[in-house]
């Protein structure tokens, strides 16, 4: 066991909900507050957090609606991926002075279950990168692609959302394993040129003009193969109406309607997928755990040699982990969203 080396805190910072949004959170949404440390018990580590991941999926998880992840509480902290350092240990499992990944973020500290954190191996990446390239964003993107998608050499590759955390790494593993083609699209001039920057072959900004009219002048004659969505609406109704028969669609997220408070509009073209024979699989990370070595392996790899690089939009302070999560359901972020604590 680690002895308990310096003096603890007693306390902690946290961001709880105050109130549940309705349409766009808002900072009154959020409360900052403090809130006291229980005593270790024996299999537990307190964890200093160094970084915190704000995620779409944690809009869904605002609303008191059944889902996949439980509804966050009034009156508690949030939650989510997180890294920081252990500073006192009851488990053999983590040592004072690991990096360990864990998911009670949303606070500047964490008791956390041993059996629930992971240690950060020491020199392959600054700890940021556990929260994204070679954490659950990066295996979204790999799994996502390559299971779920089940892409193949030469496909014609589009990817929406394509500047953010998992888009960027999407289309930068499909030019990898030899993709004929990748198309990405981005909300800003700013970020289709970054997409450009990263390899994609094509990128356009979805404000220019409809979806499907800048989809269909970047697939040309070959159309699309794959469709990785991270939007839904309008860019999946492109996707459906530009993909070959055979086509597949992982569909990954849907932003582009998580803020409405209406139905969507779009697709309204969804009995194509009748005469293409189109395969659309909604898919959690959480289900693809057991490619996770897998994709380390290979993403290791990848960042080492140049193969694959990744953005990250860092906001300093717990303060401002709200503002952070508002920005990123807006597009202010390229790459991953991170606060640093």
């Amino acid at each position: 066991m680690s002895a308990l080396t310096q003096e603890l805190p007693a306390a902690t910072r946290e961001i709880q909900l105050a109130s549940r949004p309705s349409g766009r959170p808002v900072p009154d949404n959020f409360r900052l507050a403090e809130a006291g440390l229980p005593q270790l018990e024996e299999g537990q580590v307190l964890v200093k957090n160094q970084f915190m991941s704000v995620d779409p999926y944690m809009r869904g998880r605002m609303n008191d609606a059944k889902s996949y992840s439980a509804p966050f509480r009034i009156d508690a902290a949030l939650d989510g991926g997180a890294v920081g350092e252990v500073i006192a240990s009851r488990s053999d499992a983590h040592k004072v002075g690991d990096v360990v990944v864990h998911q009670l973020g949303w606070r500047e500290h964490a008791v956390v279950d041993a059996a629930t954190a992971t240690t950060v191996p020491a020199g392959l990446a600054p700890a940021s990168a556990f929260l994204g390239a070679l954490g659950m964003t990066g295996l979204t993107a790999y799994a996502g692609l390559l299971k779920v998608a089940e892409f193949k050499e030469g496909d014609v590759v589009f990817v929406s959302g394509a500047a953010g955390a998992v888009g960027s790494m999407v289309g930068q593993i499909a030019k990898a394993m030899g993709a004929g083609r990748v198309i990405g699209s981005a909300g800003s001039a700013a970020k289709v040129a970054r997409l450009l920057e990263l390899g994609f072959d094509a990128a356009f900004n979805y404000n220019d003009a409809p979806v499907l009219e800048q989809l269909r002048e970047a697939a040309g004659e070959r159309g699309i193969d794959v469709y990785f969505d991270n939007v839904g609406g309008e860019h999946l109704e492109a996707a459906l109406a530009t993909l070959n028969v055979g086509g597949r669609v992982a569909m990954c997220g849907a932003i582009a309607q998580y803020n409405s408070t209406e139905p969507p509009a779009a697709p309204r073209n969804l009995a194509v997928a009748i005469g293409k024979q189109l395969t659309l699989r909604g898919f959690l990370v959480g289900g693809q755990r057991q490619h996770a070595a897998e994709f380390r392996q290979k993403m290791a790899g990848w960042l080492a040699d140049g193969t694959v690089s990744y953005d990250e939009t860092i906001v300093d302070g717990l303060e401002n982990a709200p503002r952070a999560f508002i920005d990123l359901l807006d597009g202010m972020n390229t790459g991953k969203m991170l606060v640093r604590l």
